[in-house]
């Protein structure tokens, strides 16, 4: 039995599929500006097709053997694809269709949303293993606050009579208290004199 790329180089197949392209027509190709675009199906097709192909380098940039120069490339296209993409969901508001950038949410592995994760909405977006690549990591790590020692000087600032209790009294809820436990403590005392002898 052939294989199934031996069957795919096949005659009958090659000309089956040529036959179906024929039938179709020949193959659009989306336009450049998407202000060329005057037919609101027209524009929605053309986003939908940008978002495949999104989907698709966001898959492959997810494979970090690639060498750094193809992540470079990968996610440099995946920002153009999302910039065209914008321009295609403009064009489709003009034209009088859903505003798909107020529903439409991207979102990180951790649920965040991308624009709140990378800072503002509009900039430049990191994928897959470009978040990895020399010189990007140190834009995602964030800074430990760090401690500020303070000095003795600092310290005793803050430091008054309240501090060492020396103001307790002045109040003469203390006195109260002491008075009372004091009363118990000597009741007490006297019941464990009176008990031993």
């Amino acid at each position: 039995m052939a294989r199934n790329e031996e069957k795919a180089q096949s005659m009958l197949n090659r000309f089956l599929a040529g036959k179906q392209g024929e039938k179709r027509g020949p193959r659009q190709k989306r336009p450049f500006l998407a202000s060329e675009c005057t037919n609101l199906v027209e524009a929605d097709k053309w986003r939908q097709q940008i978002l495949r192909e999104i989907g698709k380098k966001v898959m492959e940039i997810q494979n970090g053997g690639l060498g750094e120069y193809k992540i470079r490339d990968l996610n440099d296209e995946i920002n153009k694809l999302i910039r065209e993409k914008g321009h295609w969901e403009r064009r489709i508001v003009e034209l009088g269709g859903p505003d798909y950038s107020k529903t439409a949410k991207v979102t990180d592995s951790k649920g965040r949303d991308v624009a709140e994760a990378m800072g503002k909405g509009a900039g430049y977006r990191y994928f897959g293993a470009a978040r990895n690549l020399p010189g990007v990591k140190e834009l995602f790590e964030k800074e430990e606050p760090k401690l500020q020692h303070r000095t003795r000087q600092q310290m005793y600032k803050h430091i008054d009579p309240d501090y060492f209790g020396f103001w307790d009294e002045d109040d003469g809820i203390l006195e109260a208290l002491e008075a009372v436990a004091e009363r118990k403590i000597r009741e007490s005392s006297v019941i464990t004199d009176s008990i031993r002898s």
